[in-house]
């Protein structure tokens, strides 16, 4: 089993949500934090760390005694990670999506692909949670294969992915081919028009889905209200307490400041153990 935990904006508690469903698990689960560009679920598990090993991508290589300059490179290449002047190639590996198609097109075999290195991935254990954490390399933008090397690389468990903020291609592929995806929001008019941009999303991938409102009482029903209309299940609501945000500031998770919330979270697991098994 799968589950993403997914939100339309950054800071709704997203990792906050998706470390107490793995804390809350009574068996062993696997955590991926794929939030790449600034993963943090390790401030709150402090894994013992396992293993780190590099990420790559290929990009292309050009043989210059070899290339003619016929410029069939760059005009295939819909990202310009190709520029051809003159007899000159230059080449922008930040722009390359690796879809290998330059290499088929040239008709002078002058290009060839190299590795390039796009960030790391750590593998860690904190009691019966296995994590996993990708993390991009400063100055590259190519969230989605790190995150698809970090689900391939996890084990045999159930398996909790606390994905990226937005709506954009890291998302969706950190949620793709999930189970099920919870969205996490709070009740503020940026909360619940993110939200709107989310439920669309996993409507369109077609996966099943549900609400969790954090900060349950920080604003007003509105949230609640479009679940409502729009027939949505809020599986929990999180209320807001000064005591979970001093100990998120000690880097201690949710389950440890308010105990009581770990029976709705294993009522979501649950919930969604049911659902998926249908």
């Amino acid at each position: 089993m799968k589950i993403a935990v997914a939100s339309g904006k950054g800071g709704t508690g997203k990792t906050t949500v998706s470390v107490a469903l793995a804390q809350a698990f009574d068996s062993p689960v696997c955590l991926i934090d794929s939030d790449v560009e600034e993963p943090n679920s390790a401030f709150f598990l402090k894994p013992g760390l396992k293993s780190r090993t590099d990420v790559t991508i290929p990009v292309p290589n050009i043989d210059a005694e070899k290339c003619t300059g016929c410029g069939a490179c760059s005009s295939f290449c819909t990202y310009n990670a190709i520029a051809v002047a003159g007899k000159g190639v230059m080449v922008f590996p930040e722009l390359c999506h690796s879809c290998g198609g330059c290499t088929r097109i040239c008709p002078a075999n002058a290009i060839t692909e190299i590795p390039k290195v796009i960030g790391e991935l750590s593998c860690g254990q904190s009691g019966t949670i296995t994590t996993l954490e990708g993390r991009l390399k400063i100055g590259c933008a190519m969230a989605p294969p790190l995150i698809r090397a970090a689900k391939k690389a996890a084990p045999d468990l159930p398996v909790i992915i606390d994905s990226p903020p937005g709506t954009s291609c890291p998302m969706i592929t950190a949620v793709s081919g999930c189970d099920f995806v919870v969205l996490v929001t709070e009740p503020t008019p940026f909360g619940l028009n993110d939200l709107k941009l989310a439920v669309e999303t996993v409507r369109k991938l077609g996966l099943p889905f549900s609400v969790v409102i954090n900060r349950s009482d920080a604003g007003d029903d509105r949230v609640v209200r479009y679940c409502e209309e729009e027939t949505i299940s809020i599986l929990l609501q999180i209320p807001e307490s000064r005591e979970i945000a001093k100990a998120y500031s000690r880097g201690d998770s949710l389950l440890q400041a308010e105990p009581a919330l770990n029976a709705g979270f294993r009522n979501i697991i649950r919930s969604i153990q049911t659902e998926v098994s249908q």
